[in-house]
Order: C-alpha cells, then structure tokens, then sequence
C-alpha cells in the first residue's frame, strides 16, 4: 500500500476512491429544521416531540436556522468531498424515508420525510446501505416508501428490499473506464436488529446474517464469486455490535478476516458504533470495524462524551482496480454541530490521532496525522527473524 502523500488530488486513472462513512441518521431534530419535516410526534419514553431534540442540541450550540437548505447538513463534508472527488459515495443510512404514522414500538424510531430526502441527493450519494435497525422503524409501509425514495433520487440501495432476493441482492455501481464498485450489505443481531426483521421469500426485510462466522463466510464467498467480474471492487457492509465501546468480538473479527481471505473482498465496511473504532489493514485489504454517526441529532445528550461521538470520519480509501487492493487511506475528521458538519480542530484531531492508533494496533495498523492534518492509515509488518550463527535475531 502506497503511503498518502496530504496533496489534494483526484484518484489515480488505474485506482478507484470510495467514500465511506458510518451512521447517517436523519431523522428527528434533523428532519425538523429541513423544509418540510415530518409530525414531529414521537413515541419514547422521556421525549414525546422530535422538536425537543432541537431544543436540546440549540441549548449546547446556539441557535439553528430553520428551514435550513437541504445541503447545508454536511457542511464542511461537501468541500472535502469536491477537493477528494470519490468515484463512488457510499453511506449507511439509519433511518426510514417515510411519512407513514405505522411506527413499530421499539422506543426509538427514526424517520425522515421523502421530500427532505433529497439532501441525499446534494450530498451526490451513490448508494445507500439499508441493513440496519431503523431502516424498519415505521414498518413494511414505512420500508417500502424508503426504497421508492430512493429510487426516484437515482440512489443504489444494499441490504433491504421487498423480498430476500432484492435485500441480498447487490448494489453494482458502475465506474466509467476503470471498472464497478459492487456493494453487498447485511445487519447482525447484534446490531440490535431483530430476527423477524429479516427478508423473506415473501416478506419484505434485511438481509440478516446469522450462524458461526465460518458459515456466513462462505455464503458471502459463494454469492461474490457468482458475481466477480474483472476490476470489481467488492465492498461487504456489515451492521453489528453494540453503540458504545472499543471492544471487537472474535466473532467479527472472525468474519471480517475471512470474507478478506476468502471471499477477496476489497474492504469491510463495519457500523453500528457511535464514535469510531480500529481498523485494520490485512494483505492490503481494508477492514473498518466501526466507522462511527457521520450524522445525528444528539448534540445535548449527555452520558457518553467519553467516546467523542460528536466527532464524525469520513473515510476515502483508494482501491487498485486491476487488483482490488489497498492503495492508499485517509480519514478526514469533522465535528458535528448544529446539525451540521465543522472542520475538526487540532486539539480533536489530536485526540483521534492517539485514540485511533491505540485501538488499531493490535490489529498491527497505525494511524498517524499526515501534512494535509488529515490521518493516514499503513501496516506494520512483524519484525522478520533471521539465523545468525545458530541464534534467531
């Protein structure tokens, strides 16, 4: 893997850049200060209007302009986007596109209205992964509207659909002259995602995974080589674990190395976690284990800060196309604040800097600030032994 250079320049003719990023969860306070939110009712314990959440994050960061433009949610994220210019923008939504009042009682439900969907747009999204657990939140009606948005906005979608063969089914996103970036997305029950949400023959749904890593394994590994073309970068998005935290079972670490070796994926796109987790780099393949909310409305909700989850990574990696190996990683750090996206200062980057890299190391991947103020990704080889006189140095 070649190491970042911190200059600004497009992706390399025989490369593909992907935009990654965890949790985009547009729902509640950020429908409601879009132009044309939905009810604001809600039916959690403690808040009972999604106008609430506004208060709550205007208290901690002034006031926020209401209605506020459809681009003006990701901020400083559109400028970095136009310096990096992905070939491909892939995001995890969390949160169903639907005015349907048919919520499911699971005390937080996320929803955004099909008009202000169109921020999806603005953002110049080319594929939305939907197995997660909210994209079920107003149900099938709610799921169903989901999708049709989408479609109508020209946006892939991986990982939920009208029946197992649609939520199975790939989101193939073709790169003119250099080759596809094929997107295949599934929700573990960890994630909190519950087993009656998965698809069926009949019913709509997830695509839920369940079973020892080895089996999962190698029914992704089938499904990939029936699918592999020349110069395919496969991207295998995965939604599990818990929200809070730095720990990383070996049941995904398990997975994560297997659809690696054996599957040839070109990178795991791991979420579920609020706050970003380590990463790892394995015979030049990508693995993020928790890529943490580019977006959400809990600015005002104490309880956690200890993981900064206010802090948002918009991950652009570079893919060889002939090989579909790791050329080159950089994360770019944002902060969210008013609903919207702020540069990282240099006391966050700092931050993330140290906490990355410490997470990352077992994992013999380091992170470290590169000259742009971005960080920068590589692997550490294990030191080799040699034999010098009948002894191993």
């Amino acid at each position: 893997m070649t190491e970042p250079s911190g200059r600004d320049a497009a992706p390399a003719p025989e490369t593909i850049r992907v935009f990654l990023c965890g949790d985009v969860m547009l729902g509640r306070g950020i429908d409601q200060v879009l132009p044309h939110p939905c009810d604001p009712r809600l039916h959690e314990d403690y808040v009972k209007s999604a106008l609430d959440y506004v208060e709550l994050a205007e208290r901690q960061c002034g006031t926020i302009p209401r209605p506020r433009p459809l681009a003006a949610i990701w901020g400083a994220a559109l400028t970095e986007l136009d310096r990096a210019r992905p070939d491909a923008r892939i995001i995890n939504l969390e949160t169903s596109i639907t005015r349907s009042e048919a919520y499911v009682p699971k005390g937080i439900n996320y929803r955004m209205s099909p008009e202000n969907a169109a921020c999806l747009g603005a953002a110049r999204i080319d594929c939305c992964v939907l197995a997660n657990n909210h994209v079920l939140d107003y149900g099938h009606a709610g799921l169903r509207d989901t999708l049709a948005t989408l479609r109508d906005l020209g946006i892939a979608t991986a990982g939920a659909g009208h029946d197992l063969e649609e939520a199975r089914a790939p989101a193939i996103l073709d790169i003119a002259g250099k080759g596809r970036v094929v997107v295949l997305a599934y929700a573990c029950e960890t994630s909190g995602v519950p087993s009656y949400w998965a698809a069926s023959t009949v019913d709509a749904g997830v695509s839920l995974v369940a079973g020892a890593a080895e089996d999962r394994v190698a029914g992704i590994a089938e499904t990939i080589a029936r699918l592999r073309r020349p110069r395919d970068i496969f991207i295998v998005s995965i939604h599990w674990g818990s929200n809070w935290g730095y720990g990383i079972s070996e049941e995904e670490i398990a997975l994560a190395r297997g659809l690696v070796e054996q599957a040839g994926v070109s990178a795991v796109h791991g979420h579920s976690s609020h706050h970003a987790k380590a990463l790892e780099i394995t015979r030049d393949r990508l693995i993020l284990y928790g890529c943490g909310d580019f977006l959400n409305d809990y600015e005002g909700i104490g309880g956690e800060e200890e993981f900064r989850g206010d802090l948002a990574l918009a991950y652009l990696a570079d893919f060889e196309c002939s090989t579909g190996t790791l050329a080159r990683l950089e994360i770019v750090p944002f902060q969210i604040r008013g609903f919207s996206l702020e540069p990282a200062t240099a006391a966050d980057l700092d931050w993330l800097e140290r906490r990355l890299d410490r997470e990352s190391a077992p994992f013999r991947t380091r992170v470290a600030r590169n000259p742009a103020n971005r960080l920068s990704v590589s692997r550490v080889e294990p030191a080799k032994t040699e034999r010098t006189g009948g002894a191993l140095r």
